[in-house]
């Protein structure tokens, strides 16, 4: 796949993106077949932003997130400065057909950390790592049929990034805690809750983050000082519609809540 090609696929999945439509797949020529040619196209819908990258964003980092898109592994994507709401915000649904809320472990970095041949260390990306925050994400696709898309395609597509929220900065000590074995609470309106565990996030939010790190590198993409990365959902993603409110709560990481209309 060439630069022109490459091109022309971002513009069309921007355009599906803008008008809330989707489409069947890519047409022929401009239909990814690798993981390369997807962050190819993928890397074109940054240029179509007006502001610089806010950050990145991890999909299917469980195995029911896999399973939901159709892929064998994670995949990433960027995080559009235009698709940030602050936390408490009451967002639109429209034209969103996943709707589905993710409580999502997100870290801001303080420093770049450049592509290079050897492997970042989890320890070396938590080091440049300033804060961390509970966050939502509101994913979506540009997909008709998301579910049998395939990798390269869902790439092209941003990883179904769509909306998000950052909470607060975290205030604990959360570099002394154990985040794999940490809880998430998800209230609704109507008090339903769901609960998960950092563990579901690849085993834990901190590898998924290290895998991040070093997808990108390995693509030849710097992650740039005061970017920020959530990691996926730590709470099995919940259902919502018009009218419905998601309180996530990390016990003594903080708190974020999300509103929806339609």
């Amino acid at each position: 796949m060439n630069t022109s090609q490459a091109e022309e696929a971002a513009d069309l999945v921007w355009q599906h993106w803008q008008a809330g439509t989707v489409l069947d797949a890519l047409p022929d020529g401009l239909r990814p077949s690798t993981r390369a040619e997807g962050y190819a196209i993928q890397a074109h819908l940054e240029g179509r932003s007006a502001s610089a990258l806010y950050g990145w964003k991890i999909a299917a980092t469980s195995s029911a997130g896999q399973g939901h898109i159709g892929v064998d592994g994670p995949l990433a994507g960027r995080i559009l400065a235009e698709r940030v709401h602050a936390p408490g915000t009451t967002v639109s649904l429209a034209g969103n057909r996943m709707r589905v809320a993710e409580l999502e472990f997100a870290f801001r970095f303080a420093r770049d950390l450049p592509p290079r041949a050897e492997p970042y260390t989890q320890a070396a990306v938590l080091d440049a790592v300033a804060t961390l925050h509970p966050a939502i994400e509101v994913p979506d696709s540009r997909f008709a049929e998301f579910a049998t898309a395939g990798g390269p395609q869902l790439i092209a597509d941003n990883a179904c990034a769509h909306q998000f929220m950052l909470g607060p900065e975290v205030t604990a000590d959360w570099r002394s805690l154990d985040l794999a074995t940490h809880r998430v609470t998800a209230t609704l309106a109507d008090g339903t809750t769901r609960d998960g565990v950092g563990a579901n996030v690849l085993g834990d939010p901190r590898i998924a983050l290290a895998w991040l790190v070093n997808e990108l590198s390995a693509h030849g993409v710097p992650l740039r000082a005061g970017q920020v990365v959530t990691t996926g959902t730590c709470v099995v993603p919940i259902a919502i519609a018009p009218g419905d409110r998601v309180s996530g709560d990390f016990g003594v990481l903080g708190k974020v809540v999300a509103g929806f209309a339609g």
